[in-house]
């Protein structure tokens, strides 16, 4: 097999990556694209972390994995029940049990959802748990007590702090970004380090790290470093916070330099984001907009404040747990998700439309939404609002969003019980946007060249024809002939197998625990600290 690499950059976007390549801040990815290959990468239809990152792993779009939010909910007679995505919720085969079953040996580095850990020929460190329950979760569990003999090695600051992660916030008081950045410059340090001890230590065909400060950075510091967003006169603070940015940039060149390095010239190194990033400056709050064209009633609250007091406006104001579902039609249901759920009478609770009417009642809806705009220039600030079937084909199309919507700056809707139904930020923040970075470098592959856009679902048949494997047939990603030397793929020509595994019989797990409520309740606070829920 051919030692292959696999640097994830979370949320990068060419829109920064190209100035710091240009101002010197990024020598070495200038120096990989001028003798590699750069493309955009579309994201999924919902440029989401899970779905996306998912879809990479997998080559499947989020209707055949089946992931397409961070949580996962049911809805039950009187409420909801929520939990988090985990690996035992993909529904399809990941590039990881792909190479392993087929003699391989590979390593996946701070990749989100792949806790508890496959079983897999090779090391999983996986992403998005908090340090307390890091140990349990490596694989193999040997693998935990050497990374504890590095220098310098701290669980805390390898994975999530959740009281740091806390200040990112878009309340977040000046003196905090400081210590903000800080904490990733030396967490990405942390994952580099067990980066660098496998690849020295023991080798695998398919090694992947994750690198996720980018987006951490860019949701809270996209002004500081966007160049049409910093201020012509900054202040000596926003000096500082930029400089502090563009060390973070430096630092991560650097990783990326070393980890080139220690692959060898025989390996072929791939660079991809999840999606991409840019500028957003409103927020539509859905559910109110939706309460206000009777599709959505809120419950009474009037106990709720006679109980609580001291909490009660902040429970009022809260998401859709206060929903009346005998009244409500349609509902936001997470931030994240930007989608409507519609609710459909299925015999058991008798409220929702009627089967028979979804089609025109949906038809009805999109209309509705159509006419959403901002008051002051009368454009629609909904760009694109995507049926289930058009946004996720696929055959767990049941379980995504009736609808999609793409706001006309890309950014989250909200689900909160708050006017303005159009709020104006008082900064431009970042958000995800569609499109992503991919770039490579290495035997085969053209040197100094920008070919069209890819697909995210199309970096996996790209691994596994680099690694050597057959690309099976299933994937609905495509191997891109676009970025490979013509002469190269005449010699070296891709092959088409068999379909992936059963996901029944890809899914043995470790001996890691599922995670628990603890977990799960600190998983949450972070992601509420994100601003990804409410």
């Amino acid at each position: 097999m051919n030692p292959t690499v696999l640097i994830g950059l979370d949320g990068a976007t060419y829109s920064i990556l190209d100035p710091l390549m240009k101002d010197g801040t990024m020598p070495f990815l200038k120096e990989f694209l001028d003798d590699g290959v750069r493309a955009e990468l579309l994201s999924t239809a919902n440029p989401l972390t899970p779905p996306a990152w998912i879809s990479l792993m997998t080559g499947r779009t989020p209707g055949n994995h089946g992931v397409f939010d961070f949580i996962w909910a049911e809805e039950r007679k009187t409420d909801h029940y929520f939990t988090l995505y985990n690996f035992r919720d993909i529904q399809c085969e990941t590039i990881w049990s792909i190479v392993s079953r087929q003699n391989g040996k590979i390593c996946s580095l701070n990749y989100p959802m792949m806790s508890p850990p496959p079983s897999v020929s090779g090391f999983i460190v996986p992403g998005l748990v908090s340090w307390k329950h890091l140990r349990l979760n490596v694989h193999p569990p040997e693998l935990y007590p050497k990374l504890k003999e590095l220098p310098g090695f701290n669980a805390k600051e390898l994975a999530w702090d959740f009281e740091m992660e806390k200040k990112a916030t878009k309340e977040v008081p000046h003196e905090e970004y400081e210590n903000w950045i800080k904490f990733h410059i030396c967490r990405e340090k942390h994952w580099f380090e067990i980066m660098r001890y496998i690849m020295k230590n023991d080798p695998c065909h398919l090694t992947a790290i994750l690198f996720d400060g980018v987006d951490k950075l860019l949701h809270i510091g996209w002004r500081f470093l966007y160049p049409d967003h910093f201020p012509e006169n900054p202040s000596a603070w926003e000096l500082k916070i930029r400089n502090l940015c563009l060390e973070y940039f430096r630092d991560l060149d650097g990783f990326i330099a070393e980890i080139a390095a220690l692959a060898g010239k025989d390996a072929r190194i791939f660079i991809a984001s999840d999606h991409g990033f840019g500028p957003s400056w409103e927020v539509f709050r859905v559910n109110t907009w939706l309460h206000s064209k009777g599709y959505l009633t809120w419950k009474n609250t009037d106990h709720y404040r006679e109980k609580d007091k001291k909490n009660a406006e902040k429970l009022v104001q809260s998401h859709f747990v206060l929903l009346d579902w005998d009244k409500t039609t349609a509902y936001a249901r997470t931030t994240t998700s930007n989608g409507i759920y519609i609710r459909v009478d299925n015999g058991t609770n008798h409220s929702g439309i009627p089967p028979h009417e979804y089609e025109s009642f949906r038809k009805h809806l999109i209309e509705e939404l159509e006419t959403v705009c901002d008051e002051a220039t009368g454009e629609r600030i909904i760009k694109k609002i995507l049926t289930k079937e058009e946004a996720f084909p696929g055959v767990h199309n049941e379980q995504a969003p009736d609808l999609t919507l793409v706001m006309r700056d890309h950014s989250f809707i909200s689900i909160l019980n708050k006017t303005p139904v159009i709020y104006k930020r008082p900064n431009v923040e970042g958000t995800h946007y569609p499109e992503g970075v991919f770039m490579a470098r290495g035997p085969g592959i053209l040197k100094g060249a920008t070919v069209p856009q890819l697909s995210i679902e199309d970096v996996a048949p790209t691994l596994l024809y680099s690694v050597g494997l057959d690309i099976p047939n299933n994937f609905d990603g495509q191997m891109p002939n676009t970025i490979f030397d013509s002469s190269y793929l005449a010699n070296n020509p891709y092959r088409i197998g068999g379909p992936t595994i059963p996901v029944d019989s890809c899914q043995e797990q470790s001996n890691s625990d599922t995670m628990n409520a603890e977990e799960e309740e600190i998983i949450f606070d972070k992601l509420k600290a994100l601003g990804y829920i409410e």
